[in-house]
């Protein structure tokens, strides 16, 4: 049975919203007196820089401006990689499920996106609720009790800024995404340029193909970053990871329209300030959650554009301060010489009593290192002598626990089992001298006796094989190749021919490690095939792979000993010991043990 894409995700978000009524139903009980519950409603991912910045502003305003406090909730319609009807269909079941139990007092909806989600969901999940709006493109918005601000994209005054800086300028390359209404906007702003200026549009190109072009751009051009999100290639992006990559290959200088891009490679423009438009939005949330009616205030367009430049652009492409309009806040400004030094400048004498007073500073570091470095040598020394004694306790503990293994194996078989056996045989002595009810429950004791007896062989061959001592090494992974198969498991074993036996260290600790491997990958992996490889031609090497479900290696050398307890054995051989493994793509371990000159195993061929 198949599910459509639309569906499955669906279904995601709805477990994930079951998830999340867990998580946050203790809050409810808290969220009660005057305190005000607000969503705010976003267009991005949640690592945007506008998150970033307006949940900080929203919350810190609310916060201080009620005197209940605020419940503040944050939720994103991430239109940069959904943009399809089942999205945002199964987003209001998570956001319903979610927030079955709560009534918000506020929505703060940013951007168009979510704007149109709230305005299909006022008669659901936002009944009655006032809405405060931001928005770039101006709209018609049908709500009863709504208000908030239009900010259009303000591309044409960036223009203008970097006419002033670069006087004879001839080109202007436009970087947007295809997607949206980014493009379409871009040309509505810029057409008045075009006349004066050759505008050209670089949407919708793959990531390599943009960077190319964006190394080769003509004398006297400009870069004017909009946004990207998704490049022709249908690969996701962070925006501003974007930009990172736009500036470090243009070469020409990169302009933008909002303040989040200064300090990721562009020179400035006419910049949107964030601060200020979530600022504006607290405020009139404040009025709002105070008991005014949404629907009674006006909405407005302020204006938000700041002219900024960041001064480490501008000496990068040569470009001198003076040209910059009048207003314009330079950031990122690194003091002058006199600024830094004019103590020194002044003071002479001051100068030379401070840079006598710095040598004897660095007399007194440097007798200081030195002292740290011999107290570092001794340390050093300290910790490898250390580890050395517990490497030397880890090899002794795992001697004394084989010891310990062969020791409870051989009461197992010798003791138990032999008891076992001659329990057996009263049993069958009696059943022979009793009635035939008797003898179907002495019949039924013999075969208990006999699986107890299995059991215990099985168990004790598990603790201590004796074929691997009688038969050597390959025989008992043969046998654990048998032991570990079945239906659910198919388990492959090969190796080349193999001349000479190996030590019987080499063989014991090579034996515990496929124990071990083959165990995690079918109790714990759920592997369904395994195949294990042994190879001796120069060292003794054994490869292990399964198609298990794989874990988080990191984490587990500090949740079991089976990892330890392999490593330990392996290095304590001077071997090496390699566990890969990643999320649903099985677990691969592989060790490598040097051989002594003298152990020869030679391959056919």
């Amino acid at each position: 049975m198949r599910i459509a894409a639309g569906g499955m995700l669906r279904v995601l978000l709805v477990l994930c919203a079951i998830a999340g009524v867990e998580i946050v139903l203790p809050v409810a009980a808290v969220a009660q007196g005057g305190q005000k519950r607000v969503m705010t409603l976003y267009a991005t991912r949640r690592d945007a820089q506008v998150v970033v910045i307006g949940d900080r502003i929203l919350q810190d305003m609310l916060g201080d401006g009620l005197p209940g406090g605020v419940d503040y909730y944050s939720e994103y319609l991430d239109q940069g990689r959904f943009f399809d009807a089942d999205y945002q269909t199964a987003f209001r079941d998570s956001l319903t499920l979610k927030y079955a139990r709560y009534r918000f007092d506020l929505v703060v909806a940013v951007g168009n996106v979510p704007l149109d989600f709230v305005a299909r969901n006022q008669d659901g999940l936002f009944n009655n609720v006032p809405v405060v709006y931001f928005l770039e493109q101006p709209r018609q918005f049908v709500h009863p009790n709504a208000t908030g601000f239009t900010v259009a994209t303000s591309l044409g005054p960036t223009v203008s800024f970097a006419r002033a800086l670069q006087p004879a300028l001839q080109h202007v390359f436009v970087v947007t995404s295809s997607r949206g209404t980014f493009e379409s906007d871009a040309r509505a702003q810029l057409r008045p340029f075009e006349s004066q200026l050759e505008v050209t549009y670089l949407s919708g190109l793959p990531t390599q193909a943009l960077e190319a072009r964006l190394r080769t751009l003509p004398t006297e051009s400009m870069v004017l970053y909009v946004n990207v999100d998704r490049d022709g290639a249908d690969q996701n992006f962070r925006p501003l990871d974007y930009l990172d990559r736009v500036s470090a290959v243009a070469n020409a200088p990169v302009y933008s329209w909002v303040d989040s891009t200064i300090g990721h490679g562009v020179i400035g423009g006419s910049l949107k300030s964030q601060e200020a438009e979530f600022q504006a939005i607290g405020k009139t949330a404040l009025r709002v959650l105070r008991g005014e009616a949404a629907g009674g205030i006006p909405p407005s367009s302020p204006d938000l554009d700041v002219l900024q430049a960041d001064w480490r652009q501008l000496q990068r492409w040569g470009i001198s301060e003076s040209r910059l309009p009048a207003g314009t806040i330079v950031r990122f400004r690194e003091p002058s010489v006199w600024n830094q030094y004019r103590v020194y400048i002044v003071g002479a004498v001051a100068a030379l009593l401070a840079q006598t007073a710095l040598i004897v500073g660095l007399l007194v570091q440097r007798r200081a290192r030195r002292k740290a470095e011999r107290q570092v040598l001794e340390n050093q020394g300290a910790l490898i002598s250390s580890y050395d004694r517990i490497r030397d306790l880890g090899g002794r503990l795992l001697t004394a626990q084989e010891a310990e293994r062969a020791r409870i194996a051989g009461e197992l078989h010798d003791d138990i089992g032999q008891q076992l056996v001659l329990l057996a045989v009263d049993l069958q002595t009696m059943e022979r001298q009793v009635d035939d009810s008797a003898r179907a429950m002495m019949l039924e004791a013999l075969g208990r006796i006999d699986g107890i007896q299995r059991s215990t062989h099985d168990l004790s061959h598990r603790l201590h094989p004796a074929k691997l001592r009688l038969i050597g090494l390959i025989p008992a992974l043969e046998g654990l190749q048998r032991e570990f198969s079945h239906s659910a498991v198919h388990v492959t074993f090969t190796h080349p021919p193999i001349s000479r036996p190996f030590p019987a260290d080499v063989t014991l600790c090579v034996f515990r490690v496929a124990q071990e491997a083959l165990q995690n990958a079918v109790k714990h992996g759920g592997a369904r095939a395994v195949s294990v490889h042994l190879d001796g031609t120069t060292d003794l090497m054994l490869r292990i792979e399964d198609d298990g479900r794989g874990f988080d290696v990191d984490g587990a050398w500090g949740s079991g000993l089976g990892l330890v307890s392999m490593r330990e054995r392996v290095e304590a051989l001077g071997g090496t010991f390699i566990v890969q493994s990643d999320q649903g793509r099985g677990t691969r371990i592989a060790i490598r043990i040097p051989l002594a000159a003298d152990v020869t195993v030679a391959a056919a061929g």
